[in-house]
């Protein structure tokens, strides 16, 4: 029963005396908890990833997702394309350059036609001379200018490059026997040899190259409205002192 002593209560009879250091019930040891050591703080190093492969997605025949390709940052994306304006039809103009006396006239031509002796436009002008004190039988200087003066190609024939022609056309005669007044007579006249517009008829301009210049509304449009005659007369004789002077 694995026991190793055992005492008895009571004496017993006919028994050998007990030994004495039996007799001595040694008292528990009660040990000290001993105190916890210190637990050192350690910090979790990362554990590194394995790197990862890059996924290959391979399509599958009869897939119809397809994912676009994305274009590099870098790349700049195209700017749309400007919308050009339509471009300005040629103006539409026949002008007859004459000279009297000391002054120049560039007419605009009614019927784009060069002047008949008896078209009434022509007799308009003629009284018009007269009334000024200049002769009444201008000189013809050269052919009329007739725009556009093309009807094919791909030359430039727009209002801008009408006004450069005009202009060169009229200088280049100035240049060969300068004139105290260029009459500007009828809008295309007005327009593309003096850079203005109808409000400017019976005013005097000043062109550069040209010099001085008398807007004045065309023959037919005198023949229509008759009392336009009456500011024509009033702006030429405002004006009449500088060609007169310039024939005594």
């Amino acid at each position: 029963m694995q026991v190793v002593s055992w005492l008895p209560r009571t004496e017993l009879p006919f028994a050998a005396p007990s030994r004495p250091e039996l007799l001595v019930i040694a008292e528990p040891v009660v040990e000290a908890p001993a105190a916890p050591a210190p637990v050192a703080k350690t910090v979790a190093e990362p554990v590194a990833k394995p790197a990862e492969r890059p996924k290959i997605e391979v399509p599958r025949p009869g897939s119809a997702a397809v994912r676009p390709v994305s274009k590099p940052v870098e790349e700049a994306e195209e700017a749309p394309a400007p919308v050009k304006a339509p471009p300005v039809p040629p103006p539409r103009f026949a002008l007859q350059l004459l000279r009297a006396g000391r002054c120049l006239l560039l007419v605009e031509l009614p019927t784009g036609e060069a002047f008949q002796s008896r078209d009434p436009a022509y007799l308009l002008l003629k009284d018009m001379l007269r009334a000024a004190g200049l002769p009444d039988s201008p000189q013809i200087l050269a052919e009329p200018v007739r725009w556009p003066m093309l009807t094919r190609g791909n030359l430039d024939q727009g209002p801008d490059a009408a006004r450069d022609f005009v202009q060169a056309f009229v200088g280049a005669r100035v240049e060969e026997e300068p004139c105290v007044c260029l009459w500007l007579i009828g809008l295309p006249a007005v327009r593309f040899a003096g850079e203005a517009d109808a409000q400017s008829y019976n005013r005097e301009l000043q062109v550069e190259g040209l010099g001085s210049a008398w807007a004045l509304p065309g023959l037919e449009l005198l023949m229509e409205e008759p009392q336009r005659k009456a500011d024509v007369w009033q702006a030429m004789r405002r004006l009449m002192a500088r060609w007169k002077s310039s024939n005594e």
